[in-house]
């Protein structure tokens, strides 16, 4: 039943990967680590994000990087965009998509972007329409999905509430972000579902940090409820700065084996994407998270 299936990947590591390491990497590491990303056939590749250095120092060259970026009428490369000074920036750069965020949690959006749920969609509307006039696509994340790291526990209705509010303001595409990766398959299933009742089921992506150990247990019953579109990082990068004891998202290379192992096509050459994972870490100094990775590694010695 579900062979032959494509599922999206999108690559978040040079972005949501590298955000929340502490090694500042040179802008020539990052595209070189984009271009071996793209060399091993993910198509769609979160590159970078136009925030203040003063609050993510690990993007201060966002702009060198958008400038950079290799030029391939295949691929994407959203970029996050928080506000309109950012916008205006990536504008700048010529990029052709941008992401915004906004939190299902009201305590989590004011320590993350000092806005309250409603301000925060109230700032973001002007700014989707104004991008989407200017011919951006705009791709939408809701954080803390399953779990809040002040709050606990988010109720679904909350983040239908956000989730239709983006979809509503221009979002092609909702990703659902468990950004503490407290969730599990019953509890993710349902969040989808959820949402699924006013945003057909093919613009919503998901998004689960693996904190927890459940990302992949999370991904199956969505999966199977018609999901095909999934954020991951490389080597399992990343986290969130605003969200403590939050570990990285799920690595890519365990996405890529468990949907060629249940059928689906994603395009994507496990081999080359293990070494890219495997460039990045070494470019940071630090042990490759993903054990699909390291067991392949092992395999090849």
């Amino acid at each position: 039943m579900l062979m032959q299936t494509k599922v999206n990947i999108v690559e978040v590591g040079p972005r949501d990967g590298l955000q929340n390491e502490k090694a500042i990497l040179p802008t020539a590491t990052k595209i070189e680590f984009i271009q071996r990303l793209l060399a091993s056939g993910l198509r769609i590749i979160e590159a970078t994000s136009f925030v203040s250095p003063k609050w993510i120092p690990q993007m201060t060259d966002h702009m060198e990087v958008a400038k950079l970026l290799p030029q391939d009428p295949f691929a994407q490369f959203p970029v996050l965009v928080p506000n309109e000074k950012g916008l205006d920036n990536a504008i700048a750069c010529g990029v052709k998509e941008i992401a915004v965020f906004a939190a299902a949690s009201e305590t989590f959006s004011k320590k993350n972007i000092n806005r309250t749920i409603s301000e925060s969609l109230a700032d973001y509307g002007p700014l989707i329409e104004r991008a989407i006039k200017a011919g951006l696509n705009v791709r939408g994340y809701v954080s803390c999905t399953l779990g809040c790291p002040y709050e606990g526990k988010v109720p679904v209705k909350q983040v239908a509430y956000v989730a239709q509010a983006l979809s509503a303001a221009g979002c092609y595409q909702i990703s659902l972000g468990d950004t503490i990766g407290v969730g599990t398959p019953k509890a993710a299933l349902e969040m989808v579902k959820a949402v699924a009742i006013d945003i057909p089921i093919q613009e919503l992506a998901v998004h689960f940090h693996d904190t927890y150990g459940q990302a992949l247990a999370n991904i199956v019953p969505c999966l199977e409820f018609g999901i095909r579109t999934i954020d991951s990082s490389v080597a399992g990068l990343g986290g969130c700065p605003y969200a403590v004891g939050a570990t990285g998202n799920v690595a890519t290379e365990e996405v890529i084996y468990l949907l060629h192992g249940m059928g689906f096509e994603t395009g994507v050459d496990l081999d080359k994407l293990i070494d890219a994972g495997e460039f990045i870490c070494q470019q940071l100094q630090q042990v490759n998270r993903s054990k699909v990775a390291t067991a392949i590694i092992a395999n090849r010695k």
